[in-house]
Parts: structure tokens; sequence; C-alpha cells
């Protein structure tokens, strides 16, 4: 079964970095379009940043320039090389897949 896990979160002062990880299972990771969805206290799910199956990178306006996504398709694992934190990137951040699939979340906290 399609099983994704994330790691890396934690609490992080503004301007510092996290890298995120999502191990991926069940599934040939190398054929799917992958996603980060973060999720702010008391806010809706946002959509954060893609990347195909061939490496072409999206990301949403707000973590242009401060956020990478990566995959490492030999190790079925996602990144997002989180730098420049801001309070504002404080979420549950989820890892997820086409067909409805979501990872349980790490949570990433921005304070001083």
């Amino acid at each position: 079964q399609v099983q994704l896990v994330e790691s890396g979160g934690g609490l992080v002062q503004p301007g510092g970095s996290l890298r995120l990880s999502c191990a991926a299972s069940g599934f040939t990771f190398s054929n799917y379009y992958m996603n980060w969805v973060r999720q702010a206290p008391g806010k809706g799910l946002e959509w954060v940043s893609g990347i195909t199956s061939g490496g072409t990178t999206y990301y949403t306006d707000s973590v242009k320039g401060r956020f990478t996504i990566s995959r490492d398709n030999a190790k079925n694992t996602l990144y997002l090389q989180m730098n420049s934190l801001k309070p504002e990137d404080t979420a549950l951040y989820y890892c997820t897949r086409g067909g409805g699939y979501w990872g349980q979340g790490t949570q990433v906290a921005v304070s001083s």
C-alpha cells in the first residue's frame, strides 16, 4: 500500500533553516508528481511546492527563492529545503501524491 512518511520538522528561529524529508513506499516513486502542502494553525490547506517525475519544480509565490523541492528517486524520498524561515511558515507540512495520498505531516514552528 502507498505510504508517505514525513520527517525533519521542528522549532527554529526566524531566518533559520530546516530540511523536510518524505519517505515513499508502495508505489513507483519515480513515476509520480509529488507535492508539499501545509496547514497553518487555524487556517486552510495551502499548496507549497511540486516536482514532476522529470524534476521540474513549482512553488507558491510566498516561498520562491527560500524553499527548494527535490527528489532522490533511488532513495524514494522527497525533500523540501527551507531557508530564511519566517513565523508565517509555521504549519503542519504534508507530503502528497495524486490519488489522495497524504502523509501524517511534520510540524514546523518558526519562533524566537
